[in-house]
């Protein structure tokens, strides 16, 4: 069953909380995977270098949207929101702490020195405010 609206849903939300790669699409770039976090307010948060591509092309139009898809193997399922980003100085590193857990095993060496290295960089907090939101449940 296919249904539109213009926010998340709580079922939305649960189903986003999965360590599931979204796939997010800015204007004038093909959709890249990415890590995301959906938030009790019904906003969608990332983390980039402040000086990305995907952070220019923002600043010229703020419209992007985010795919997330249940992985192979479920039943099929996906939710997609089409909105308005806007870049945050604030709280990119907290996210990407708890991004990094949610995704990684961060016991393993390799990993953590991973999040050593995106700790060092700068960054920055991309909020996605859904004005759309569409999905599909089987």
């Amino acid at each position: 069953m296919s249904t539109d609206t213009s926010s998340l849903t709580a079922d939305d939300l649960e189903f986003l909380r999965r360590p599931l790669h979204g796939f997010l699409s800015v204007a004038g770039a093909p959709p890249r995977p990415v890590w995301f976090e959906a938030t009790a307010e019904g906003t969608i948060q990332l983390f980039t270098p402040p000086d990305s591509l995907k952070v220019r092309r923002l600043s010229r139009d703020p419209r992007a949207s985010i795919v997330v898809a249940a992985p192979v193997g479920e039943r099929e399922r996906w939710v997609s929101a089409a909105g308005r980003i806007t870049v945050e100085p604030g709280g990119a590193h907290d996210l990407s702490r708890r991004l990094a857990a949610r995704y990684w095993d961060l016991t393993d060496a390799d990993r953590a020195a991973d999040l050593a290295g995106i700790l060092a960089e700068d960054q920055v907090r991309l909020v996605l405010h859904p004005e759309t939101v569409h999905r599909y449940v089987f």
